[in-house]
């Protein structure tokens, strides 16, 4: 079952099986990406016929080691009227290509209430039809996720029903050879139930493009910095107030990746408000000073070719997690809720 609310960022609630789960947030998105995706070069580039062997082992990879989630695909895919080989190449693209346009800047603030805080940044084309997915499985666990039109959840930002804090930027990591989709791996994460149990699959599962992972849980109390990819994986505890934008800090891979001047000049600008003692989040997020490129995003001629498209706030101490979700350029959220630790 599936509902859809109207907004800038909507909302789809998706229940059943991952199947029906995946077919909901197909049918959710499939005028988006019939309409806006389709059209893109990079969505001919990134399902070229040329990648169909290397995506049909990614597939087979994906089936054998994650089958519910190969199901979520096989039912995306149906939702989107598409081809299956399309929509699983679409959510390989960032192993399959290194320079992707998937932009994003989290804000990271140790405490005893810590706060994640996340701008995600994509195509411009899509400003406007990302919505958040509230998914509920038929084991009653669940979460609640922004999502991109014809894309898995589990690679911008989420908050799970278990109390698990995330939000994801793409790292340009290059030279990989993937066995498994970073998407099928963010994926997999939200259905952890413990932040051991995510870093820990993490570490075992990296042979992939580069993805970074800021995670927290409810209960747990610390901030967790993760860069993962091409077959390594980098874990760090966050100790003082610091921000991350879309190249690896730790990861030992790092001399071999692309560093954009948005993603340089973004990490500047959040360490140099946090240094000058701001400490509102969401001031960070929508900010557009300093000397190089922005951290609020809303240019047309962005040499990324991405904008923001929406934010969130997520907030976790030994109590819980509250979060809150903004539209591209909202003062106020759209969307509230938390979860209470267990």
């Amino acid at each position: 079952m599936s509902e859809v609310v109207v907004a800038e960022l909507g909302w789809v609630r998706a229940a059943g099986s991952p199947y029906e789960i995946g077919f909901a947030l197909g049918r959710a998105g499939r005028g988006a990406v019939q309409q806006r995706l389709r059209p893109l070069e990079y969505w001919r580039a990134v399902t070229d016929e040329r990648h169909q062997p290397l995506v049909t082992r990614l597939a087979g990879r994906t089936q054998a080691l994650f089958p519910e989630i190969y199901a979520e695909l096989e039912g995306l895919a149906d939702g989107l009227d598409l081809p299956f080989m399309q929509v699983m190449a679409w959510n390989c693209r960032g192993d399959l290509m290194s320079n992707v346009p998937d932009g994003c800047t989290t804000v990271q603030l140790p405490g005893p209430t810590a706060v994640l805080a996340h701008n995600e940044d994509g195509l411009p084309e899509l400003h406007g039809s990302c919505f958040i997915a509230e998914v509920t499985g038929q084991t009653g666990a669940g979460f609640v996720a922004c999502c991109y039109p014809g894309s898995l959840p589990g690679h911008t930002f989420a908050v799970s029903n278990a109390g698990l804090a995330q939000a994801v930027n793409n790292l340009r990591l290059r030279n990989v050879q993937p066995e498994l989709p970073r998407m099928v791996l963010g994926r997999a994460v939200l259905e952890c139930k413990t932040i051991t149990e995510a870093l820990a699959l993490l570490a075992r599962e990296n042979a992939c493009g580069g993805f970074h992972f800021t995670l927290a849980q409810a209960g747990e109390g610390a901030l967790h910095s993760v860069e993962f990819g091409g077959g390594a994986c980098s874990h760090k505890l966050i100790e003082g107030a610091s921000g991350h934008a879309n190249h690896a800090l730790h990861h030992n891979a790092a001399p071999q990746q692309t560093i954009t001047h948005s993603s340089r000049d973004r990490q500047i600008r959040v360490q140099s408000l946090l240094d000058a003692g701001v400490s509102d989040a969401l001031r960070i997020l929508r900010d557009t000073g300093g000397a190089g490129l922005p951290i609020h995003r809303t240019c047309s001629d962005d040499p990324d070719q991405e904008n923001t498209l929406a934010s969130a706030i997520i907030s976790v101490n030994n109590y819980g997690v509250s979060w809150e979700f903004y539209d591209q350029s909202s003062s106020e959220p759209v969307y509230t809720g938390e979860v209470t630790a267990s």
